[in-house]
């Protein structure tokens, strides 16, 4: 059932109702292709559940924590294919979205200003009523078995609007880098912005949208939500799965 609302995160919250289980919490995850704009929906999602009438705790964690360190890919070899399943560290993101549901779990935090793993980003999450949970392999199984997740969003875009997302969030961490030397972008700032850009848009091209063909998009078709959205990234359709 495909559907759009004056007020599509409002109309997002009643769907996700009916999925809630018994006890909390209530785990909702939000995937999509990289620069799909996860985050910031994410966030938007956390405001609108958490003015519900019952006032839930609503907390935020990402998988992004659960990549594998830079150091770690390299010795795999698997420095280009980051954000690609065997990246993360699979077994710890199945633990702590089973421990969540019912002891304060720890769930490591990421900087993409450094491109790496932050230890000092990590959280503790202790009982919340929601938990929404964004970023890539939330398809996988749970630890007993089914799904991580009690609801899953699926962000939608067309390609080439997520490729052109994509090259303005790398040029925005370029433009930073040119005063934070701590920044991994910093590595390119001898870059024209034409060539970064060109480097930005062969990126996306080698790694971020092979990632979404062959990996990211099997989310889609076991999303109880597909939120698609338009160029300007507003929501232009939310689709149910009956």
């Amino acid at each position: 059932m495909t559907h759009t609302a004056a007020d599509p995160l409002a109309e997002i919250t009643e769907r996700l109702r009916p999925l809630r289980p018994a006890t909390r919490p209530f785990i909702v995850g939000v995937t999509g292709s990289v620069a799909a704009g996860k985050s910031v929906f994410s966030a938007a999602l956390k405001g609108a559940l958490a003015t519900a009438p019952e006032r839930p705790d609503v907390e935020l964690a990402a998988t992004d924590g659960f990549l594998l360190s830079n150091a770690r890919l390299e010795d795999l070899g698997l420095t280009a294919d980051k954000g690609f399943p065997a990246s993360y560290d699979q077994a710890a993101l199945r633990a702590a979205l089973d421990k969540v549901r019912t002891a304060p779990t720890v769930f490591p935090g990421y900087s993409h200003a450094t491109y790496d793993v932050d230890p000092a980003l990590a959280r503790r999450i202790e009982a919340p009523d929601v938990l929404i949970i964004e970023g890539l392999c939330l398809h996988l199984e749970a630890p007993a078995g089914g799904r991580l997740v009690d609801a899953l969003i699926y962000i939608d875009a067309e390609e080439p609007d997520l490729e052109a997302w994509f090259v303005a969030r790398f040029m925005g961490f370029w433009a930073a880098a040119e005063h934070d030397p701590a920044s991994f972008y910093t590595r390119f700032r001898h870059m024209s912005p034409e060539a970064a850009e060109g480097f930005a848009r062969m990126v996306w091209t080698g790694i971020n949208l092979r990632n979404l063909r062959e990996h990211i998009v099997r989310a889609r078709d076991i999303a109880d939500l597909v939120v698609r959205k338009a160029a300007d990234h507003s929501i232009a359709a939310v689709v149910a799965r009956t």
